[in-house]
């Protein structure tokens, strides 16, 4: 049950801060609140996942929240279902992991550690210093953590290290959980939805005076950046060093390769990062209405100017980064307003004469070839070279083959997720059967394109639960790969589920004298779907 609560006046000028939690994390969270009770007003809510989401729903349309804490797979679905507010991740530190490993220790030598979606590299080298054996896992969903929890237990582990989900499964299934979160990391998760909330409040204050703005906060870090591939991890190197700067980045890449997830990750890692990330596409923009939302205006500017006046996009993003997105795009009038700027690190509104100073560092993005453009003299070669002191090149993803099938199973996975359709455990080896045929298209759309393939077939999947991912199958969903795909796999029609209507389980094993591999044959499934099937029959 939800904690009662009292709707909050909307009068109020302390922070609205709520934390949603199940599980440990619910009482350490309630521990920690009061040490922050005096600088806002905090409220636990002990609901997960959808529960959750249909609870702060429901009382977002008549109360005010800042911010939301939560962690783990709890938070990453409430970030994917709530976009009204922003929800703070807490996240476990290199410390916390040490500790839990330390108490694991003397439990077993052998341990699990299980986490959401992605491993720890650097405990491998860890555990080959201090002598350790880990075994680590990943999980997308419940049922993936479950799976997760049951081969680590056959595999003889005792210990398991991870959030409240999987502690809970682990003594469930008669093995010891170790939760992984510390008192401090939740201090600095309330720390940072105090400062969320501070500038969700500006943002407010605004009036929503920038449309064009996405957001005043970087939503993705480093860890968003996926791929084991020497290229992405060239990247994410770049990164880490790029962010230590207070030089301007430019990033090129093509459509799909994830430039804006870049741009908020070296803002996440840089000192900037507690305050405000403000980006806006310059493509997207009419060039009258860019000069004002990017340098301001004063009352009586022009005809409609707002009375008083309107700080521009430099002004909101003071002290953080500003992201120019398709930078390429931007006139060349608005080109030199943008040189001066960052050679003076001032801005003068339309209309006005005033220099406003301002501390932003500019990061740009463009998929286009700039240097033609120089040529051509669509851009000014002296703001290039201005903004690309720093450069991050993106590898479209048919360079990083690599990384294909780890990211077809992370969409895929996560699209399913969405639709509260647990994945079965033999995704895997699915994916990995449609490999060549994933492999053979040139993904001109890039991680974009992949990721939106990937919900096409979750939903597809979720319409026939019964269905194996085969190649033929996502040859049905995904005609455009037809004309790459190797003659002999045929596509599979989407549009009548499998097995026909009047055909169930029991019946196609009793047909085939309780023949499962003949079974699992006919109903165009493997033996471990149809195996786990039969189990949710009974």
């Amino acid at each position: 049950m939800a904690t009662p609560h009292i709707p909050l006046r909307e009068t109020s000028d302390k922070p609205v801060i709520w934390t949603v939690s199940i599980s440990r994390l619910f009482d350490l969270l309630r521990d920690i609140m009061v040490e922050f009770k005096d600088r806002a007003t905090i409220e636990p809510i002990h609901l997960g996942f959808e529960e959750a989401v249909q609870h702060i729903r429901e009382r977002m349309a008549t109360e005010r929240c800042d911010a939301i804490i939560a962690a783990g797979s709890n938070a990453a679905y409430l970030k994917s279902r709530i976009a009204a507010v922003p929800v703070v991740v807490a996240k476990a530190s290199g410390f916390d992991v040490m500790q839990a490993l330390a108490r694991a220790r003397k439990i077993s030598s052998d341990i699990g550690i299980i986490t959401y979606q992605e491993t720890m590299p650097a405990l491998t080298e860890f555990q080959d210093t201090f002598g350790l054996k880990l075994a680590q896992r990943t999980y997308a969903t419940e049922e993936d953590a479950r799976i997760q929890i049951n081969e680590l237990k056959a595999a003889g582990i005792k210990a398991v290290v991870g959030a409240g989900l999987i502690t809970d499964l682990a003594e469930e299934a008669g093995m010891t959980g170790v939760f992984l979160y510390s008192a401090a990391t939740i201090r600095q998760a309330f720390e940072d939805a105090l400062e969320i909330a501070r500038l969700t409040q500006l943002e407010s204050a605004r009036g929503r005076m920038h449309p064009q703005a996405e957001s005043l906060r970087a939503r993705h870090g480093l860890n968003d950046l996926r791929g084991d591939s020497a290229a992405m991890e060239g990247v994410r190197q770049s990164i880490a060093l790029f962010a230590r700067s207070p030089a301007t980045v430019l990033i090129q890449g093509e459509t799909g390769t994830g430039k804006e997830l870049v741009a908020q990750a070296i803002h996440r890692e840089s000192p900037r990062a507690r305050h405000p990330f403000v980006a806006i596409n310059c493509g997207a923009v009419a060039e009258s209405l860019l000069e004002s939302e990017l340098f301001g205006y004063e009352e009586g500017a022009f005809t409609g100017s707002r009375r008083g006046g309107h700080a521009g996009l430099f002004e909101a993003a003071n002290r953080g980064t500003l992201f120019l997105d398709e930078i390429g795009e931007m006139p060349p009038q608005l080109q030199t307003r943008l040189l001066r700027v960052l050679e003076e690190r001032e801005v003068v509104r339309v209309g006005g004469t005033r220099p406003i100073p301002v501390d932003v560092r500019i990061v740009s993005a463009t998929h286009c070839d700039l240097d033609e453009r120089i040529h051509d003299g669509r851009f000014r070669a002296d703001l290039f070279y201005r903004l690309g002191v720093l450069r991050v090149a993106l590898p479209p993803l048919r360079e990083r083959p690599d990384d294909l099938v780890a990211l077809a199973e992370w969409c895929l996975k996560n699209a399913l997720a969405a639709m509260n359709v647990r994945p079965h455990a033999n995704l895997h080896a699915e994916v990995v059967a449609c490999a060549p045929l994933l492999a053979s298209y040139a993904w001109p759309g890039n991680v974009r394109e992949l990721r939106n393939l990937m919900e096409r077939l979750a939903l597809f999947l979720a319409a026939q639960p019964l269905q194996a991912l085969t190649p033929g199958f996502v040859l049905g969903a995904a005609p455009e790969l037809a004309r790459h795909a190797a003659g002999a796999v045929q596509p599979v029609s989407i549009n009548s589920p499998s097995p026909p209507p009047q055909e169930n389980i029991a019946q196609v094993l009793a047909r085939f004298g309780g023949n499962r591999e003949a079974a699992a044959k006919h109903l165009g499934i493997s033996r471990t779907t149809l195996w786990r099937k039969l189990r949710e029959l009974k």
